[in-house]
């Protein structure tokens, strides 16, 4: 059913979307070379043309910059050498921003974390935040766990000498379970699994071309199911993290405490914040970062 009304929606909003382009004639700077474009769709007609080999033929033709629009997304494709050093280090704060898609607003609770935050005066303190209180030399030191784990590595390729070992396999064992550990404690392995499963799910939604990122209008008619399935994957998410945060609070460990994890440093960062009111916490510019208890989620993911 949500298929059989794609096209018609699709055909009718082109229709508006050319009716709108007779009647708002608007001077816009230049932009720079590109494809013909189809009306609405922009240039989405080509997309599985869109690999690095394609790209480069496509610059070939229409240069080391060069303008694609995806549905109402604009893009810009970057391919010359002296371009690619202009955004990426003179212009690095002008383009650093990385577009928000509904999976990505799903998982970071509306772009709450660092990684996905735009530019700016809350994502240099978030990132001051993991660097001081997260990810310092003194703190990574601190984790029993990262340790023990590591011993528990070197214990089972001891025990297996002399016959064949799937080192990848151990290694990304390992890794798993000291990003788990470091996150979330030790006191958590059980939920191991259930963790794993719903970043998996939301791994495919990633990978999942969802109409409504390019055309924001059609999102709201959900024609693929993937915001049901992004509500539902949430709700496991929420679950999750607000009983291991529920947790960690009856618990109290201080910062820095043996065993404290990031959940713990991130937990005690809030008291401070609590306890200093309107003061700074970080620095005296660190008024502009308020963390939140989404906050918190959306770091540890």
């Amino acid at each position: 059913m949500a298929a059989d009304l794609l096209m018609p929606l699709v055909f009718l909003s082109s229709l508006v979307f050319l009716l709108l382009g007779f009647l708002k004639k608007k001077k816009r700077l230049p932009l720079p070379p590109g494809p013909p474009t189809l009306p609405l769709i922009g240039h989405m007609h080509i997309m599985d043309q869109l690999t690095h080999r394609g790209l480069a033929r496509l610059a070939n033709k229409y240069g080391g910059i060069m303008y694609l629009r995806l549905g109402f997304m604009p893009t810009v494709v970057v391919s010359s050498p002296d371009a690619a050093k202009e955004v990426l280090k003179e212009q690095d704060g002008v383009f650093s921003n990385r577009p928000a898609t509904l999976t990505i607003r799903y998982l970071t609770y509306g772009l709450a974390d660092m990684a996905f935050a735009n530019y700016g005066p809350f994502w240099r303190q978030m990132r001051k935040l993991c660097v001081m209180k997260l990810f310092s030399r003194k703190r990574a030191e601190s984790w029993a766990s990262v340790r023990h784990e590591i011993d528990g590595l070197i214990r089972t390729l001891a025990a297996g000498a002399g016959t064949t070992v799937n080192l990848g396999e151990l290694v990304f064992a390992l890794t798993r379970n000291i990003t788990f550990k470091a996150a979330f404690g030790s006191d958590f392995d059980d939920d191991q699994n259930v963790f794993l499963s719903i970043l998996q799910e939301f791994s495919k939604l990633f990978g999942a071309f969802n109409i409504g990122d390019f055309v924001p209008w059609l999102d709201r008619f959900d024609l693929q199911g993937l915001n049901k399935r992004l509500e539902k994957a949430r709700g496991s998410l929420d679950r999750f993290t607000d009983r291991i945060i529920d947790d960690h609070m009856a618990k109290a460990k201080g910062k820095g405490e043996d065993g404290s994890d990031m959940v713990d440093e991130l937990l005690a960062f809030l008291g401070d914040q609590a306890s200093a009111g309107a003061e700074d916490v970080l620095d005296e510019n660190s008024a502009a970062l308020k963390l939140t208890r989404e906050n918190v989620k959306a770091i540890v993911m």
